[in-house]
């Protein structure tokens, strides 16, 4: 069975560690792949590999590393049907979704690729008598980011580029689940001509997370995922000095007034919720109807949920594939379980759902439920799987107190026809990214993604400004040359005079 192995110094790195763990193809259940796991000896060959190369890279001129990254694009942009087909075979989405990510991914490259003009500094000459002063902004040093294995190719994407472009040297940990993307990534970027060392690729687990998180010469860390892991890598990352961005949960909202455009509210609502089998961070996971909305969305919810075709991602004409292991299809089938038990209306089912031929696929269907409640785990829990929840409620100034309540702040979104109800939603509503009449805000590249609350920890969001904010540290330069009324020692207070 193939191996997965590391990316260290620009060639595949096996190291002396024989832990491995499986890789599977989620549409047959079957194991694909082996995938190696990183000890503290290898975490240590990458960063002090990543440490030399940055000694000559964060001294690259700008306009060379803009160059390389503008060659990556162009590889990555002629792969990328090899790359979705990666994603599809070891995360189980459609073709068509894996194809989608990629390009988002893409975006970031691009924003990247005018990474001249995003370093620029400011300058204020003559702040005072013969004095100006001015900034800079500098890398950091060796940089990392760990993944989730929901994006596997876009939410590296991210990261690494604009970290990269900005004169950092990054070591990735991808998700172990489906590392392949990762590494075929690496490939590219030699291809590219970035010099050896400057990315680097890791798998692995909480050991591979931990010696990231405490090396004395990891200066920053990026960080996507679950909640409660989020927290762990930024209280760890930070105790040891590190700067964190962590990326967290969700559970998304999508309001929907009486007034709104039924159809399109039912279309991006099944889209939103059952797009990747729902392991998204921005999927739409609750439906919070108010007045008599919901008797007109459901049943053209269900109409639509009947149409769907979910099929292996690799079928012509599949919408929605597999979950990414049976531990994960267990767990959604046990919340559809704990869901009924409380006394919401189970509107459709899919937990019996079958594949001809893929019997030991990891499939759930679509499920839709009605009548839930805030205190229910199905509304509390972040499911990451196909299960639609409907809360109803009497006014809107409850639904957006429901909202505001939620401990995640990730996403959310109002469908309406009224511009008032919009602008109040957009004003009042406390989360990090919102949607008028569209169901997944995520922003383009030139802006910046991050949620509120529980759904990040750090200061800084991800891509965008906000990024190479984040791989940058500001330098603040105040300069005085040959000064002919230079006036002797001086032990008071500089002044602007």
């Amino acid at each position: 069975m193939n191996t997965i192995t590391h990316w260290i110094g620009g060639a595949p790195w096996t190291g002396a560690s024989d832990r491995t763990g499986p890789v599977y193809n989620p549409a047959t259940g079957q194991q694909t792949a082996a995938v190696a796991f990183a000890d503290e000896a290898a975490i240590d060959a990458a960063v002090s590999t990543a440490k030399e190369a940055f000694t000559e890279w964060g001294r690259t001129p700008i306009t060379r590393r803009q160059n390389i990254m503008f060659a990556f694009r162009e590889l990555m942009a002629s792969r990328r049907l090899d790359m979705a087909r990666l994603i599809t075979a070891e995360h189980g989405k459609t073709l068509d979704d894996a194809l989608g990510e990629v390009q988002r991914g893409l975006e970031v490259v691009e924003f990247a690729c005018n990474i001249a003009h995003l370093l620029k500094g400011e300058y204020s000459e003559q702040v005072s008598t013969g004095v100006d002063t001015f900034t800079t902004r500098q890398p950091l040093g060796v940089v990392a980011g760990i993944t989730p294995f929901n994006f596997p190719a876009m939410v590296p994407m991210w990261m690494y580029p604009i970290a990269i472009a900005c004169g950092n040297t990054f070591i990735l940990k991808p998700s172990e689940k489906d590392p392949s993307a990762s590494v075929l990534a690496a490939e590219l970027f030699a291809e590219a001509g970035l010099p050896d060392g400057v990315f680097n690729v890791v798998h692995g687990d909480k050991v591979a997370v931990d010696a990231l998180l405490t090396h004395p010469d990891v200066a920053a860390v990026s960080f996507v995922g679950s909640t409660p892991i989020a927290r762990y890598v930024y209280e760890k990352g930070t105790k040891h000095g590190k700067r964190v961005q962590a990326l967290g949960g969700a559970k998304n909202h999508m309001v929907v007034l009486p007034d709104a455009d039924m159809d399109l509210a039912a279309d991006s609502a099944v889209s939103a919720g059952y797009g990747s089998a729902g392991e998204r961070c921005m999927a739409i996971s609750v439906v919070v109807t108010v007045g008599d909305a919901a008797d007109a969305l459901i049943p053209k919810i269900e109409e639509r949920i009947a149409d769907l075709k979910v099929a292996p991602g690799f079928d012509e004409g599949s919408e929605m594939g597999p979950l990414i292991t049976k531990e994960a299809q267990d767990r959604v089938a046990g919340y559809v379980d704990a869901g009924e038990e409380a006394g919401a209306r189970l509107v459709v089912d899919g937990r019996d759902f079958k594949v001809d031929g893929h019997e030991d696929g990891f499939f759930l269907g679509p499920t839709l439920f009605d009548q839930v409640t805030p205190d229910m785990s199905v509304y509390t829990d972040e499911i990451f799987g196909p299960v639609l929840s409907t809360v109803r409620l009497d006014s809107y100034g409850e639904a957006i107190q429901l909202i505001n309540d939620n401990p995640f702040g990730n996403g959310t979104a109002v469908f309406t026809s009224d511009g008032g109800a919009a602008r109040k939603f957009q004003n009042e509503v406390q989360v990090g990214m919102v949607g008028i009449n569209v169901p997944i805000p995520v922003p383009l590249s030139f802006y910046s993604f991050g949620g509120w609350k529980n759904s990040i920890f750090g200061t800084h969001a991800i891509y965008g400004p906000e990024g190479v904010h984040f791989y940058t540290r500001q330098k603040v330069i105040t300069s005085r040359w040959a000064d002919p009324m230079h006036r002797g020692v001086d032990l008071g207070f500089p002044r602007s005079d």
